[in-house]
């Protein structure tokens, strides 16, 4: 295939909005061994491991780690990722090592198969976590001797869990940091340098995130704030034409707006809340979704557990399993992806009454 054919800049913004950027057209196989790569090259000598997903939460957790043991390399890893992430560790990490986990939730028992061979092959495993986890996940994990800890994620992010379990004295500029994060993460949208951090996780490297807050906290530099304003604006752009797409519909008790396109779901699912939606279904051209919730829906994580998905009472993704072949990827861009719109409504339907359902505290 010819590169031209998936080069974002010559995209009009109409075109980029549809379809996925050029990273989904590379094999899944060829970036697994890039990232298998790249996690030995990180794991090999290396005294403190973060497996963390790489978002403006996880990445905040690199930061406190290595503030706190003055080194912590990082493997990135989604929450589809976990397992292989895993199983890196238990075969390269130097045995005297500690690896922390953050930001990461299991969805099944394949995504911790690894663990017993970690926590043999290394000196201390920990877990740091704000997700809604399965009882029996969590039973599993805390019987393999992990220090596991999961902060209420109502009211916490991860990088609030790290600042408080890690034993160091952190100074006022990353208790600001995982406050900050917190207002993005929780969509609290209370502090305007929140969405800073969210869109500079976004688009610059791992480690050039890490390595600018460990310098300035959440008050990033002028550089940095020059770089944002001038990505922003085709940000702005792409988050109008899914705002252009969407349309409110009616599902069961709630009114939910849904959209589709490549854009910054955050912004789009709070212009759709103040159209009056109750929720906000942004399905991404590379199959997956984003699900945010509001005041008046409060049950994300659920919708997004029927899919093949999970998260946070207001804010949850998910990729429904309705891809089987490139054909289908072809209707789900052509369609501005009505299969996947349907089933995530569909699981809305599904959704029992609150009243019935018990509260379990940690999934």
């Amino acid at each position: 295939m010819d590169d031209w054919l998936i080069d974002d800049e010559r995209l009009s913004i109409e075109r980029k909005s549809i379809l996925p950027g050029a990273g989904f057209f590379t094999p899944d196989s060829v970036e697994e061994e890039e990232a298998e790569r790249e996690a030995a090259e990180s794991l090999t000598d290396a005294g403190v491991v973060v497996i963390a997903d790489p978002d403006s939460d996880g990445l905040a957790c690199v930061a406190l780690v290595r503030e706190a043991f003055g080194e912590g390399q990082l493997v990135p890893a989604g929450p589809h990722e976990i397992e292989e992430s895993l199983e890196w560790a238990a075969e390269y990490a130097e045995p005297d090592a500690t690896v922390v986990v953050c930001d990461l939730c299991p969805d099944s028992e394949y995504d911790v198969a690894a663990l017993p061979d970690l926590v043999d092959r290394v000196e201390d495993v920990r877990w740091y976590d704000h997700h809604q986890w399965d009882p029996e996940l969590a039973e599993f994990v805390d019987d393999q001797g992990v220090e596991r800890v999961v902060g209420d994620s109502d009211e916490v992010c991860t990088a609030d869990v790290v600042l408080a379990e890690l034993d160091h004295e952190f100074s006022e500029q990353f208790a600001e940091l995982a406050a900050v994060t917190r207002d993005h993460d929780l969509w609290i949208r209370e502090d305007e340098r929140s969405d800073d951090l969210a869109d500079l996780s976004y688009w610059s490297e791992p480690e050039e995130y890490i390595e600018s807050v460990l310098e300035h906290g959440p008050d990033l530099s002028a550089e940095i704030h020059e770089f944002l304003a001038e990505k922003r604006v085709e940000k702005e752009a792409l988050i109008e034409k899914a705002v252009q797409r969407a349309e409110l519909r009616d599902v069961g008790e709630w009114t939910v707006g849904v959209t589709y396109g490549r854009c910054s779901q955050n912004e789009v699912a709070e212009a759709l809340r103040e159209q009056g939606a109750d929720a906000a279904v942004i399905v991404k051209p590379a199959g997956s979704a984003s699900i945010r919730g509001t005041e008046n829906f409060e049950r994300a994580h659920e919708v997004a557990g029927q899919v093949n998905g999970g998260g946070h009472p207001r804010a949850a993704g998910c990729k429904p399993d309705i891809y089987d072949d490139m054909l289908d990827y072809a209707h789900h861009w052509s369609t501005r992806g009505a299969v996947a719109k349907q089933a995530i409504v569909d699981a809305f339907l599904r959704l029992e009454p609150e009243e019935d359902e018990g509260v379990d505290t940690e999934r």
